[in-house]
């Protein structure tokens, strides 16, 4: 599995990390233009990302805009399955919570302290693991 985190908050983009990093290579941006950046590098270099966790509320380009920002990519290159992108934030209202669904197109959304069950769980769900440590 190749994942993409994208958090500008050290402590959670490191429990991430050594979370996902079990199961395949993990990178990390701290702002939503580096994550857009990578995604898209990942998308050209024809090795895209299985998996982009994201925070919303990050410097430069927020959560939201990159998100979408990722999905116009993805159509546009035509080339492989769409990413499973995760939303990992403190924002729990219902509005953020469908802003992220129907406008931005993400797979899930989870409110931080992220409950690391809860997205192992998906990931099996997804078929991205096979086993929950």
């Amino acid at each position: 599995m190749k994942t993409l985190i994208a958090e500008d908050d050290y402590t959670s983009r490191r429990l991430l990390q050594k979370l996902l990093s079990h199961y395949g290579q993990c990178d990390v941006a701290v702002n939503g233009r580096e994550a857009l950046d990578a995604f898209i590098r990942a998308l050209n270099d024809a090795v895209p990302y299985d998996l982009v966790c994201m925070d919303i509320m990050m410097p430069e380009l927020n959560g939201m805009e990159a998100l979408r920002a990722m999905r116009e990519e993805e159509n546009r290159a035509k080339k492989y399955p769409a990413s499973k992108i995760i939303m990992t934030t403190a924002l729990d209202s219902p509005k953020d919570i469908i802003e992220a669904y129907y406008s931005g197109g993400c797979s899930d959304y989870l409110v931080k302290p992220i409950d690391t069950k809860r997205l192992l769980t998906l990931l099996r769900d997804y078929r991205l693991i096979e086993d929950v440590r």
